[in-house]
């Protein structure tokens, strides 16, 4: 298996994997190929792809805004779980931040994705009870649930 950075031209694989993924909370602006390219253009040297035999079998798209990391969309194709290909992105998504002087990196999962939740907190990630998670919508989207 290899890690290295994601590109644009990984988009088509690395939405295949997502919608395979039970769990994902996709869009159709921030997920679309547009609004990836945007990500990536802004974060080049944070997202990470791991391939087996040209097959792209694991994503996770980070970056940062100067003060803090995130983390978004970290899926790993279902046959080929449990094999420590999500750990690897994650360690190299946060040696790529920590390169970036980031320090400190959040994340959201959605309550009901029982097997990311348990994933997060098995390699060290905190669940806040003293926040409230807010947003509030810009531009109308659709949301695709996997």
């Amino acid at each position: 298996m290899k890690i290295r950075v994601m590109n644009i031209s990984d988009y088509e694989q690395v939405y295949q994997l997502w919608i395979s993924c039970a769990g994902m909370g996709l869009n159709n602006l921030d997920d679309s190929k547009e609004g990836i390219e945007r990500f990536l253009n802004r974060n080049p040297e944070t997202c990470f792809v791991a391939e087996k035999e040209q097959k792209i079998v694991g994503v996770i798209i980070a970056g940062n805004d100067g003060r803090r990391g995130y983390i978004y969309h970290t899926a790993v194709n279902p046959d080929d779980r449990n094999q420590g290909i999500a750990t690897k992105l994650v360690n190299k998504a946060m040696e790529a931040l920590k390169a970036s002087g980031i320090n400190k990196t959040a994340l959201v999962v959605f309550s009901k994705n029982i097997g990311g939740n348990a994933f997060w907190e098995k390699i060290g990630f905190t669940s806040r009870e003293d926040l409230i998670y807010r947003n509030k919508t810009i531009t109308e989207m659709v949301r695709i649930d996997t």
